[in-house]
C-alpha cells in the first residue's frame, strides 16, 4: 500500500500536529477512528477528547465504528488497556462527538451567563429561522411598501427576467435573508456616484438616433431591421407615455434593463446592403456600439440599486434579530458568533475548555468556515493568554484535521478553499506537519485512471489559494472482467438548423437517453456490482446501486430533474428524489394540497372537484358531471337525503360528507390529525403506496404531516395558516422531496452533487451535461479584515463585486472543477459521462473530454468533403 507510512503514522504518532489530506475513498474516517483508539489504549479518556463532524448522521456513524473498533480493540488487549477499552465503550454516548453547531450550543447552554444569551435558549433551524424571518420581514414589508425608499422603489419596478420567477416581493426577501445570513460582515457598500437622469437622456437619444434608420431599410422583413424596427417600436411607446405625464425615472431604469436583455441584439440579417448608401454591418456597428454603452449603463445601475438595498434592508436584518431575542432562539449562525465571541473574549472560559479537552480531531476540514476555525484553533492554543486565533500555536499531538481541498465546494457556506490553504500554511509554521492519504478503497482502477487523467492537468496550485493542487488515486480493488466501468453516453440529438451544437437540443433529447440506459442496465446487461459494506461478493445491478447526479437542480426556474423523473417513470423504473425542488408540484402533494384548501374553504369550487377528481377520492367525470347535472353545486356544506341519490352520485355525496366533517372539526384538533383523517378516510396510504414510485410519494405525503407537526410546535394553530404557509412555500419553491435515501432503499437516486458529498454509488450517471462552468456574474468577494462580504443582491451585483470580477469569476471556475472531481469520485464500479459532440459547449463536465476524446475531432470542412 503506497501510504501505509502515513496511515501508521496516524494510528502511532500521537504526539505530533497532523494535516491529513485524504483523497476521495481513502477511508479518513477509518483512520480518524483509529486514532480515537490509539488514544484511548493510551489512556486518554474518551471525555477528554473532542471529534468534530460536519454533518450530525455522519456523527452517528463515526459514533457506531468507533463502538465497533473499541469492541474489537478489547480482543487481546493488556489487562489496562482492556479496561480503558471498556470505559470508553460505556461513556460513548456522552462523548463528544458532532457537528460544530452542536458543540457551540452546548458550550453557550453551560456559559449562558458569560455568552450574554437565554439559558433556555432553542436553536431556529430550518423551518423555525425560517418562519421567524417571514414574520420580521411581513412586518418591514408592510411598513416600506406605503411609502418605499428609493432603492425598494426601483427594485419593484422591475419586471421578472424569467418565466416561473418569483414576485419581485420575494426577491426583496430572499435578498434580505442572504444579508442576514452574512450579518457578521456589516460594513456598508460602496455607492459610487452617478448621476442616472443624465445618463438615462443620453440612452434614450441614442436610441431615437438608431430608431430613425428603420423607415429605410430595404428589406423590412429582415432580421436586421426588425430589430431596429423593435427599437423604433420601444421609443415610440416611450415618448407617447412621457407625453401623457413626463419621465418616469425609475420605471425607465427598468426598462431599460429588460430591453438590454433583449434578443433583439442578437438579429444580424443577411445581405451587404441595410438601406441605399447604407451597409448592414455599418448598422450592425452602431446597434452594437448601443448595447455597449447599454450594459454599462445597467452595469452601473445595477451597482448603485445593490448598496441601496444593502443600507435600506438594514432594519430588516436587524427586526429579525430581535424577534430572535424575543422568542429566545439563536440560529446556526448565532451560535458560532456566541461561541466564537465567547472563546475568544473570555480568557477563564477559554482556559477551562483548552484544559477540558487534550484532544481535537476534525473531519472534513476543508468544509470548515472562518468562525469554527476560529473556535477550534483558541480550543487548541498552548497559550491560554492568545485570543488572535491567527497567531495560536497548538499544542503538539492536539490537533489532528483529516480534509481534501480537492473537495472543497461549500462556497455559498462560507468554506473557502483559500481559508483552508490559508489556515495549513499557519498549521505548518506552527510545528504541524502534512501528510497524504492516495490509495482509495472506492472507485476500481480504471476509473481512478480516468479520475486522474482529467483532474491532474486541471488541479495545479498557483499558490494564491484558489485551487488545491492535485494528488493522484492509487488503486486497492481488482478491475472487474467482462465489463466496462467508464461509458460515454452520447446525447440523441445535438445539433441545430445550422449544423452547431445548440443547448435546447440536448437538454430536451438527454434525459431519455439516460432513462433507455438505465432500463439496459437493470433488465438487460446482467451485470453485476459490488457494495460498500460488502466489496468482495458481487450483486445483480438493480435501481438502488444507481444515482443521477447533477451540478445543479434548477434552471431559471426550471426544475432540471423533471425530464429524467420521467423517464424513469415511463420505465417503471423507481426512483428517489433527493432535495428536488419540484417537491410541491409532485401530484401527491398537490392533491394534499387541494384537499387542505378545499377543507378550509368550501366555497372554492376548483378546489373541491380537484380534490374528488384527484388521486385521494379518484372520482371519475362521468360520477361528478352526473351529481352536477342531478344536484347542482358540488358543495362540501350541502347535505342531502341518501334515499334520493343515485347510487354513482352517493360516492360523490360520501367523499363531500369526509370534506364537510373535516371542515367543521378543522380547528378542534391538531392540524396533523387533520389530514391523518383525510388520509385514513380515503385509504391513502395503500393507494399511494402502489404506485411506481410509491415509497418516494408515500414519504412526501408523511412529510406534510411532519411539516403540519412542526408548524404548530411553533406556536401557530390556525389550519388555514398551515394552508397558507403551503401555498407560500409553493410560491417559493421551499422543501425538497422526503429524506428516504436510506441504505436498501430501492430506487434509482436523483440528486445534487452537493448533496451526494460523502456518499458513494455503485453506479453514477453525471447529469445536465449543458450546466456552465461558471455563471455570468460573480459569486462573492470577501475581505475578512474590513468584514465586507459583497454579493449579487436581487441579481444585481456591487461595484466592489465588479471590481473583482475576473478573480471571482476565476475562482468559481476552479470550484466547478472540484465539483466535477466530487461527482466523479462517488462512482465504484461504473461511471456514465456525457458525450456532447467534440467540446463545443463550455460545460461544468469540459474536465473530461480528454479522457472521452483523447483527439480532437476534426471538423469537416469543404476541403474535406467527399469526392
Amino acid at each position: 500500500m503506497n501510504d501505509l507510512a502515513a496511515r501508521q503514522r496516524i494510528r502511532n504518532d500521537l504526539d505530533a500536529t497532523l494535516i491529513v489530506e485524504a483523497a476521495a475513498g481513502t477511508g479518513k474516517t477509518t483512520e480518524l477512528v483509529a486514532r480515537i483508539v490509539a488514544l484511548v489504549r493510551r489512556g486518554t479518556g474518551l471525555d477528554r477528547i473532542l471529534s468534530v463532524t460536519y454533518t450530525e448522521k455522519a456523527a452517528g456513524e463515526m459514533k457506531l465504528r468507533l463502538r465497533a473498533e473499541l469492541e474489537g480493540a478489547r480482543t487481546g488487549a493488556p489487562e489496562a488497556e482492556r479496561e480503558r477499552l471498556t470505559t470508553a465503550l460505556a461513556r460513548l454516548e456522552v462523548a463528544q462527538i458532532g457537528t460544530i453547531h452542536s458543540l457551540c450550543a452546548d458550550l453557550l447552554r453551560e456559559r449562558p451567563v458569560e455568552a450574554r444569551v437565554d439559558p433556555l435558549f432553542e436553536v431556529a433551524a430550518g423551518e423555525s429561522a425560517d418562519r421567524l424571518f417571514d414574520q420580521a420581514f411581513d412586518a418591514w414589508f408592510q411598513e416600506v411598501v406605503g411609502d418605499p425608499p428609493e432603492g425598494v422603489r426601483r427594485l419593484l419596478r422591475r419586471k421578472a427576467r424569467f418565466r416561473d420567477a418569483p414576485s419581485q416581493r420575494e426577491v426583496l426577501r430572499d435578498a434580505g435573508w442572504s444579508l442576514a445570513d452574512h450579518r457578521d460582515f456589516d460594513t456598508a457598500w460602496r455607492r459610487d456616484p452617478f448621476d442616472r437622469d443624465e445618463a438615462l437622456g443620453r440612452l434614450v437619444q441614442k436610441i431615437a438616433e438608431l430608431a430613425e434608420l428603420s423607415p429605410r431599410a430595404q428589406r423590412p422583413q429582415d432580421w436586421c431591421a426588425k430589430s431596429l424596427a423593435e427599437l423604433a417600436r420601444w421609443h415610440g411607446e416611450l415618448l407617447r407615455r412621457e407625453a401623457l405625464r413626463g419621465r418616469d425615472a425609475d420605471g425607465l431604469e427598468a426598462e431599460l434593463s429588460a430591453l438590454y436583455r433583449h434578443k433583439l441584439w442578437g438579429w444580424k440579417g443577411n445581405g451587404r446592403w441595410f438601406a441605399e448608401g447604407l451597409e448592414r454591418g455599418s448598422v450592425l456597428a452602431l446597434r452594437d456600439a448601443l448595447k455597449a454603452e447599454l450594459g454599462q449603463f445597467v452595469e452601473r445601475a445595477e451597482a448603485d440599486l445593490a448598496a441601496c438595498l444593502q443600507a435600506e434592508l438594514l432594519p430588516l436584518v436587524q427586526s429579525y434579530e430581535a424577534l430572535k431575542s424575543r422568542a429566545g432562539c439563536l440560529d446556526f449562525l448565532d451560535l458560532l458568533l456566541r461561541a466564537r465571541d465567547l472563546v475568544r473574549d473570555d480568557r477563564a472560559v477559554r482556559e477551562e475548555l483548552q484544559g477540558r479537552f487534550s484532544r481535537l480531531l476534525v473531519d472534513e476540514f476543508q468544509d470548515t468556515d472562518p468562525l469554527q476555525a476560529e473556535i477550534l484553533l483558541l480550543l487548541a492554543a498552548d497559550d491560554p493568554a492568545e485570543r488572535d486565533w491567527s497567531h495560536a500555536r497548538p499544542v503538539p499531538g492536539k490537533l489532528f484535521v483529516v480534509g481534501d481541498p480537492k473537495q472543497s465546494i461549500y462556497r455559498f457556506r462560507r468554506a473557502d478553499i483559500a481559508l483552508y490553504e490559508d489556515v495549513k500554511t499557519r498549521l505548518l509554521a506552527r510545528g504541524a506537519e502534512l501528510v497524504h492519504l492516495t490509495v482509495s478503497f472506492r472507485s476500481v482502477p480504471s476509473i481512478q485512471t480516468a479520475v486522474n487523467a482529467a483532474f491532474a492537468p486541471r488541479m495545479v496550485s498557483a499558490g494564491d489559494g484558489g485551487q488545491a493542487a492535485y494528488v493522484a488515486l492509487d488503486p486497492a480493488r481488482p478491475e472487474p472482467v467482462g465489463r466496462p466501468t467508464v461509458i460515454a453516453l452520447p446525447a440523441p440529438r445535438l445539433y441545430g438548423d445550422r449544423e452547431s451544437v445548440v443547448k435546447w437540443k440536448i437538454e430536451e433529447s438527454y434525459p431519455d437517453a439516460v432513462g433507455a440506459f438505465v432500463d439496459f442496465l437493470v433488465r438487460e446487461s446482467g451485470w453485476t456490482v459490488t457494495e460498500r459494506d460488502k466489496p468482495d461478493a458481487p450483486v445483480p445491478l438493480e435501481p438502488r446501486h444507481i444515482c443521477l447526479l447533477f451540478k445543479r437542480l434548477q434552471s431559471f426556474g426550471d426544475d432540471l430533474t423533471r425530464g429524467y423523473v420521467r423517464a424513469l417513470e415511463a420505465r417503471g423504473l423507481p426512483h428517489v428524489l433527493v432535495g428536488g425542488r419540484s417537491y410541491h408540484e409532485r401530484e401527491e402533494i398537490l392533491a394534499v394540497r387541494n384537499a387542505a384548501t378545499a377543507i378550509e374553504w368550501p366555497d372554492d369550487e376548483l378546489a373541491v372537484f380537484a380534490t374528488l377528481r384527484g388521486p385521494l377520492f379518484a372520482l371519475g367525470d362521468d360520477a361528478l358531471l352526473l351529481f352536477h347535472q342531478r344536484q347542482g353545486r358540488i358543495h362540501p356544506l350541502r347535505r342531502l337525503e341518501p334515499a334520493a341519490l343515485l347510487p354513482a352520485e352517493r360516492e360523490v355525496a360520501d367523499a363531500l360528507a369526509v370534506l364537510r366533517e373535516l371542515h367543521y372539526r378543522r380547528n378542534h384538533r391538531p392540524i396533523a390529525d387533520t389530514l391523518s383523517r383525510l388520509l385514513d378516510a380515503t385509504r391513502a396510504h395503500a393507494g399511494i403506496a402502489i404506485w411506481p414510485t410509491g415509497e418516494q410519494a408515500l414519504a412526501n405525503v408523511l412529510q406534510v404531516l411532519e411539516l403540519a407537526r412542526r408548524f404548530e410546535a411553533a406556536g401557530a394553530s390556525s389550519f388555514r395558516g398551515f394552508v397558507d404557509r403551503l401555498a407560500s412555500d409553493a410560491d417559493r419553491g421551499e422543501s425538497g422531496e422526503a429524506p428516504v435515501v436510506e441504505e436498501g432503499t430501492e430506487g434509482v437516486r436523483v440528486m445534487s452533487v452537493h448533496k451526494a458529498k460523502g456518499l458513494e454509488f455503485p453506479v453514477v450517471i453525471l447529469c445536465d451535461p449543458t450546466a456552465p462552468l461558471s455563471f455570468r456574474n460573480p459569486s462573492r468577494h470577501v475581505e475578512p479584515e474590513r468584514k465586507l462580504w459583497v454579493m449579487p443582491l436581487a441579481g444585481c451585483v456591487p461595484a466592489e463585486l465588479l471590481e473583482h470580477r475576473e478573480t471571482v469569476l476565476q475562482r468559481d471556475r476552479e470550484e466547478a472543477v472540484r465539483v466535477a472531481y466530487v461527482a466523479t469520485t462517488r462512482a465504484r464500479d461504473l461511471l456514465v459521462v456525457p458525450q456532447t459532440g467534440d467540446g463545443e459547449l463550455e460545460g461544468w463536465l469540459d474536465v473530461l473530454n480528454p479522457v472521452l476524446l483523447p483527439k480532437p475531432l476534426e471538423r469537416r470542412g469543404p476541403s474535406a468533403a467527399p469526392g
